[in-house]
């Protein structure tokens, strides 16, 4: 099992980009302890080393789905900014989504379309209308339908719909490809500042890597002394 998980420092300030490294080095060690693989797909460098705009990042394993889950929302990363010591601010905000990557192409074959001879109305002369020239073309698999009536002859109007068809689904695939990357880059716009499903620090040299997340749900579950 595996999935996408796309971090993005929104429209924020270089600290965002800088918070979205340390993020992101913290997430890969959080999965590897727990036996999960992660690959960065893509990322979009920020300004300055070791940050960045944005992370695509591929996680896999028996428990992605609720390692990624657990990663997503709106990511705090809480230390001083490293580039401006005048802000009193401490609080730098990521964005974390998971997403699909493309879309599966829709196969197409004639083993899979119906066709059925019909009659038309309308302008085209009384040879037309005389004889089931006209087809009904339908794909079962997307249930998109095609009527052809341009031709005198069956197997010409036939060939038409075959040919109708098949670009119809090449193009609904295509319109999937762009629906899927605006909504993409629209995690970019989605940034919300504040109310954070996640709070990571900087951790003292030396110590357990463990979140702090999971530091504070152990701690809660020890025994009054």
């Amino acid at each position: 099992m595996s999935v996408h998980l796309l971090l993005s420092a929104g429209r924020g300030p270089q600290e965002c980009a800088w918070a979205l490294g340390q993020l992101l080095h913290r997430l890969e060690a959080d999965a590897a302890r727990r036996g999960l693989t992660t690959r960065r797909i893509q990322t979009v460098p920020g300004e300055r080393p070791d940050t960045y705009r944005s992370a695509l990042i591929l996680i896999g394993g028996a428990d992605a789905d609720a390692f990624a889950a657990a990663w997503t929302g709106t990511l705090c990363w809480q230390a001083p900014s490293p580039y401006r010591s005048s802000t009193g601010r401490k609080n730098w905000y990521v964005a974390a989504r998971p997403c699909r990557i493309d879309v599966p192409t829709t196969m197409f074959a004639e083993a899979d379309v119906d066709v059925v001879a019909c009659r038309t109305g309308g302008p085209g002369g009384q040879h037309r209308n005389k004889a089931s020239t006209a087809v009904r073309a339908t794909h079962r698999p997307t249930g998109l339908v095609v009527v052809v009536d341009t031709e005198r002859h069956f197997n010409l109007n036939r060939r038409i719909a075959m040919q109708r068809l098949r670009q119809r689904i090449e193009d609904g695939d295509e319109a999937d490809r762009r629906d899927l990357l605006t909504d993409r880059w629209r995690i970019h716009d989605e940034l919300v500042r504040g109310n954070p499903t996640r709070i990571e620090r900087p951790l003292a040299s030396g110590q357990d890597q463990v979140p702090r997340q999971r530091r504070r749900q152990a701690g809660s579950a020890r025994s009054p002394r």
